[in-house]
């Protein structure tokens, strides 16, 4: 018999596609599979065959907000990004907790990303197996710091990272969620150390969509730790004609967009990316521009990065999880421009890597030093092989099978 299956997907695109994707797989599997998402995903999740149940907090929506432009601002450090977060995310959480509550009623196995600790709350809520899905490495190792922490501390120092960066969430959230579970719930208080010390001790599986040939899994993860690979969606796309003549008129553009980052002064970097790519003298194709069409760039409003990038010179981009593992699968040099949380880390991960030159944090985005990264990314041989073979081995797995597999026999 199916199982109802409840994905949350609370994030931005680069968040929920690959939720989408892993809920096609298990649907096609014969699984009934609901997400839980922002309205603005609707089209991408019934495009996908996949029942959506909407929430109305939107990520995009409280990035543009004054406190959302307030958190971008905190940079790079992991304690003003989650106290950005509570203070950003709490006005809505009883509304966003109602709603995914009603949601989760029937469920019979919930898959949650860490944020929030949704998974852990209503899996114990609806008494259901549940497994936490992972879009960076989150689970503590001695390898490498967490991904919000901007730099190596030894392999004691990373280790403790991972812990440091739970209770700093937790202890922000917990007397709000505490609250909530004993009024509307009838659940006892979860004690000061967090939930992640019950779920490891139960060995609740975790599954990393990270490919292994981007970060290797670390040596000392448990074994209910699971790296399956990227979860890639497919879905056929069209491109809109002015897209497509600019593509045939001359040689590959390099393809400028910062996904859901939304700059301080969005004018002021469009300026600067125009400006760039003149000085590095090729085409560009600008996510979201306001100024006007020329013979060499060409501002679109959407497209898929997994039909455009393999047909661009390089990306530069912001770093998220998901724009990165687009860019490394599409074979092709990426710039990356990291605002803050994880992305930093993946900048950092791509260049040690060679398919990037070195990270150029937004704050120190210039019409010179973007010239400079779009230049030595599509001209240097060194990190155009490194892409091409990353790229290689990336298409090799099928991170949505592996994870399928992992939820039939290891989630019940």
């Amino acid at each position: 018999m199916p199982r109802k299956i409840i994905v949350y997907a609370f994030g931005s695109r680069g968040d929920t596609q690959p939720c989408v994707a892993l809920g096609a797989g298990l649907q096609a599997r014969g699984e009934k599979v609901r997400v839980v998402a922002s309205r603005r995903y609707a089209s991408l999740i019934a495009a996908a065959g996949l029942e959506h149940e909407p929430i109305t907090v939107d990520p995009l929506d409280i990035l543009e907000s004054e406190e959302g432009q307030r958190w971008l601002g905190g940079g790079h450090n992991p304690v003003a990004f989650i106290r950005g977060f509570r203070r950003v995310v709490e006005p809505m959480a009883e509304r966003l907790l109602v709603e995914v509550e009603a949601a989760s009623e029937d469920a019979d196995v919930i898959l949650s990303p860490v944020l929030g600790f949704a998974g852990h709350l209503f899996g114990e809520r609806f008494a259901v197996p549940y497994a936490l899905l992972q879009f960076q490495p989150g689970e503590p190792t001695r390898e490498f710091a967490n991904p919000l922490v901007p730099r190596s501390l030894g392999p004691l120092g990373n280790r403790l990272s991972y812990t440091a960066v739970e209770q700093v969430t937790w202890q922000f959230l917990r007397p709000f969620l505490n609250r909530w579970r004993r009024r509307r719930l009838g659940l006892t208080a979860i004690p000061v150390s967090g939930p992640f010390r019950r779920a490891r001790r139960e060995r609740r599986p975790v599954l990393v969509s990270v490919s292994p040939s981007v970060v290797p899994r670390p040596r000392d993860w448990p074994a209910y730790v699971h790296q399956t690979g990227y979860w890639f969606l497919d879905a056929p796309w069209t491109p809109p004609d002015p897209l497509a003549g600019f593509l045939a008129a001359g040689p590959p553009p390099v393809y400028v967009g910062f996904g859901s980052m939304i700059p301080r002064d969005p004018a002021r970097v469009e300026e600067i990316v125009r400006a760039a790519l003149r000085r590095a003298g090729v085409r560009g194709i600008l996510l979201g521009g306001s100024g006007p069409a020329t013979d060499d760039l060409l501002p679109v409003e959407d497209a898929a990065h997994s039909w455009l990038f393999p047909r661009v010179a390089a990306v530069v981009h912001h770093g998220g999880a998901g724009t990165t593992a687009a860019a490394l699968r599409a074979g092709v040099p990426s710039v990356i421009c990291p605002f803050f949380s994880d992305q930093p880390f993946w900048a950092r991960r791509v260049a040690a890597l060679g398919a990037s030159p070195a990270p150029l944090p937004i704050e120190r985005v210039t019409p010179e030093s973007l010239a400079r990264a779009i230049r030595r990314a599509v001209t240097s041989p060194a990190i155009g092989a490194a892409a091409a073979r990353l790229a290689a081995r990336i298409r090799a797995e099928d991170g949505v099978a592996a994870a399928c597999d992992l939820i039939d026999t290891q989630v019940a």
